[in-house]
């Protein structure tokens, strides 16, 4: 498995045409959540030109697995459709923080019967690892459901929540601090543990 990382322009319109449909697969069809997909493709309004991506593809062909990088200095999802789920904080705005989205880790073909919801748990922290890299940064922050704690947890990656959670129609769920980097935090960078899940190539 490969992990792809770049922007609409260097990833390609075929490529960033796949991601959609999958997105449409994923979150539409599969978890049932009620977004815009035209021709059973899925984007919004923070899919930009700027937008960094994360593609994951097995056997160099099948994609099974995409995120979606924000930084939180420009509009991003959390910032603008659920900031309520910060409580009482600010919403971030910063260099070093960056937002996670549209994250998903699963082979259509082939589910994972220990998978938890969208998430394939070696593919899912493969792709975790490689959003680190990709940011570069401090912190990510993610608009997550709950089952995502267990993923986090079992593979010891430092996250904590910003607030308590919400129900978000029939959903319950919380702004996800994941901690990639911090310095004298004693926490390790997500990057700097080696995976056997993936190799990552890098044009961002």
């Amino acid at each position: 498995m490969e992990i792809l990382a770049g922007t609409p322009i260097s990833l390609g319109a075929e490529l960033m045409a796949r991601m959609a449909r999958y997105r449409h697969k994923v979150f539409v069809e599969r978890l049932g959540w009620p977004l815009p997909s035209p021709e059973g493709m899925e984007y919004d309004q923070f899919d930009r030109p700027d937008t960094l991506y994360l593609v994951a593809l097995r056997d160099a062909i099948t994609l099974v697995g995409t995120a979606r990088l924000l930084p939180t200095e420009r509009p991003y999802l959390l910032g603008e459709v659920f900031p309520e789920l910060m409580g009482d904080a600010e919403v971030p705005r910063s260099p070093d923080i960056w937002e996670l989205s549209r994250f998903a880790a699963m082979d259509l073909d082939s589910i994972d019967p220990h998978a938890d919801g969208r998430y394939s748990s070696p593919l899912a922290v493969a792709l975790l690892r490689s959003a680190a890299a990709g940011a570069g940064v401090g912190r990510l922050i993610t608009v997550s459901p709950l089952g995502i704690e267990r993923l986090l947890r079992r593979y010891r990656i430092s996250a904590s929540r910003a607030a308590a959670p919400r129900f978000v129609g029939e959903q319950q769920v919380f702004a996800c601090w994941i901690y990639t980097d911090i310095p004298g935090s004693g926490r390790r960078p997500l990057h700097s543990q080696q995976s056997d899940a993936s190799s990552t190539k890098r044009d961002a």
